[in-house]
């Protein structure tokens, strides 16, 4: 794959072998970022799963307690006609179940975010291979099928995110702008990682197998993860 002069030039003295602590590892990849607007940190976590268990089985939502989102999240909700204006009060971004599911099964889909009332799964189940490859079909683990649609819309606009993991077990996260301090993004991380062992169900020492931060642009380092005191 070739790089571009900035990748080049940042990585030129890298030792891409090292392990970095938490904090060194935020401060590095601050350094690594050559993007002209203010990147995010990503989080890339390796999970140690049994072999009997599909990775992509494993799914989870999470609020960071210090949200820097760079977009307007934009949310649909799928749910019965006489709910369409208690979600459009509440801040939904797309109403109308059936205007929306014409919509997604034409490949248009125009929101980040899915939300649905439980009892309208059935009839959704029919998009489920339009947006379950892209994260988005609702799902109870994350939060996003519910009959408290209101909370659930108030949640993912404060910056609740989804996540998952990918068939190869890993976990990807946005966890903060770069221009967060780095305390606040240690906090981000940490609640992060504790999301994603709650869903996984064993302590973080025993989950981790490898973990990696990265700017939206630039090289990613390794991280020996420990929680912070």
């Amino acid at each position: 794959m070739k790089r571009g002069k900035k990748h080049i030039k940042v990585t030129k003295d890298l030792d891409r072998s090292k392990t970095y602590s938490l904090v060194d590892g935020i401060k590095k990849v601050k350094t690594l970022s050559y993007s002209k607007f203010v990147g995010t940190l990503e989080i890339h976590v390796d999970i140690k799963l049994p072999k009997d268990k599909d990775p992509k089985s494993l799914k989870g939502a999470v609020s960071l307690p210090h949200s820097s989102t760079a977009k307007d999240i934009k949310i649909a909700v799928f749910t019965t006609p006489d709910r369409d204006e208690e979600a459009t009060n509440a801040g939904a971004d797309l109403v109308g179940m059936d205007k929306l599911v014409k919509d997604v099964k034409a490949g248009k889909i125009e929101f980040d975010i899915a939300i649905a009332s439980p009892s309208v799964m059935p009839k959704i189940a029919i998009i489920g291979k339009e947006l379950g490859p892209k994260g988005l079909m609702p799902n109870p683990k994350n939060g996003t099928v519910t009959d408290d649609i209101v909370k659930a819309i108030q949640e993912y606009k404060k910056g609740k995110q989804t996540f998952a993991c990918d068939a190869s077990g890993v976990v990807h996260m946005n966890v903060g702008k770069l221009d967060l301090e780095t305390e606040k993004l240690i906090e981000n991380i940490e609640t992060a990682i504790a999301s994603i062992s709650d869903v996984v169900g064993k302590p973080t020492e025993q989950m981790i197998q490898r973990m990696h931060l990265a700017p939206t642009m630039g090289p990613s380092v390794k991280i020996a993860y420990s929680k912070q005191v």
